[in-house]
């Protein structure tokens, strides 16, 4: 019959910590980096409606480059008309943790001539 000694785990639950703890540090930051981008694309589609507004009202291109550089610093603009409207896509290359670079775009369209 073997007989097992008391203490001989001692220390595993040190190692264990020490095995996870970066994999729980890595999944937190990841977490709130997605967080952090679900956010900016908000002020990127907010920005490409309020720029593709200024553009329909007979504003400048660059009053509409300035709205979407004050929302998300970085973000690029490109507009078209297409018919009574014109649209705007305002895109932005978003880091994440670090470790990832996503771009991101948003699009948004007014009716040109409206006040």
């Amino acid at each position: 019959m073997m007989r097992r000694r008391v203490g001989c785990d001692r220390g595993s639950v040190a190692a264990e910590l020490a095995l996870a703890l970066p994999a729980v540090v890595l999944t937190l930051l990841l977490g709130a980096g997605a967080l952090g981008a679900a956010s900016r694309q908000v002020s990127l589609q907010d920005a490409a409606a309020d720029a593709a507004r200024l553009l329909g009202r007979g504003e400048g291109a660059d009053a509409a480059s300035g709205v979407v550089a004050a929302a998300v610093p970085g973000a690029g603009l490109s507009s078209r008309s297409e018919g009574d409207l014109v649209c705007v896509t305002a895109s932005v290359d978003i880091a994440i943790g670090g470790l990832l670079t996503l771009p991101m775009r948003a699009s948004s369209c007014a009716l040109s001539g409206g006040l």
